[in-house]
């Protein structure tokens, strides 16, 4: 009987960035994750943002049905901060179902699959790191989060859009949080959410994938998120984004 003790495997993060839809908030016109930002498409920048990660090894990027070949020749002009191998795959009509095309092209040897927005493109190396650091120690789903600021109402479901409508409860807002992306995951948990989950969503299914893991049963924990991993939904994100940028490069010449 040998002695020597087996080698440990490499983690291998292997990241899902959904950028199949159109971002219609953003206004009309080319989809919400290539819009410039500083000059460069938001989806560089969040394709960036995964692979500066140490632990990342692999980025797959879910592009519209009919436009991986423009995506993958996109982002084959811009080069990353490392080296990971990159694949484009084309997605579906829903995000749920484009997370799921991703799985499929989901390296073996994958320990963790963290997914992120594609309009999340200022996200800090040290939280991806975080959440798939919790992930490794045990925990099937990670989400970042931060505290909610505001007083969060509930209210009842609106007759029509426009009306006024009754408040029905305040949430204690210290029991709440804001969640981001990257959000993690043992692969096992989130292939078997998407497989026994497929086709549902909204109330019936769930908002993220967090979420889908939740239904399941699987306890779904919290690492801290970060200020500027704010989602781009509207115009006014846009500039918040370049004034971050315009920060970076002041202090980190990023």
């Amino acid at each position: 009987m040998s002695d020597i003790a087996p080698v440990p495997a490499a983690p291998h993060t292997a990241v899902i960035i959904p950028a199949a839809g159109r971002g219609v908030r953003l206004g009309p016109g080319i989809p919400k994750a290539l819009r410039l930002l500083n000059g460069v498409p938001i989806l560089v920048h969040a394709v960036r943002a995964m692979a500066a990660a140490r632990s990342v090894a692999t980025v797959i990027v879910v592009a519209p049905p009919d436009g991986a070949e423009g995506v993958r020749a996109l982002l084959d002009e811009h080069p990353l901060p490392r080296p990971v191998a990159l694949h484009v795959v084309p997605g579906g009509t829903t995000r749920q179902e484009s997370v799921r095309l991703g799985l499929a092209a989901l390296p073996a040897d994958a320990d963790v699959v963290l997914v992120h927005d594609a309009a999340r493109p200022l996200v800090p190396v040290d939280t991806t790191e975080a959440v798939a650091a919790a992930v490794r120690d045990g925990a099937p789903a990670v989400v970042p989060a931060l505290p909610v600021t505001d007083t969060i109402k509930q209210i009842a479901a609106p007759a029509r859009e426009g009306e006024p409508v009754p408040v029905t409860g305040t949430p204690d807002r210290a029991l709440l949080r804001a969640v981001q992306t990257p959000q993690g995951f043992a692969p096992d948990a989130l292939l078997d959410a998407h497989r026994r989950l497929a086709g549902l969503g909204g109330e019936e299914g769930a908002t993220d994938d967090a979420g889908m893991v939740e239904r399941l049963g699987l306890p779904v924990v919290l690492v801290p998120g970060h200020e500027e991993a704010f989602k781009v939904t509207r115009p006014l994100d846009l500039v918040l984004a370049e004034a971050v940028l315009a920060r970076r490069r002041i202090t980190d010449g990023y």
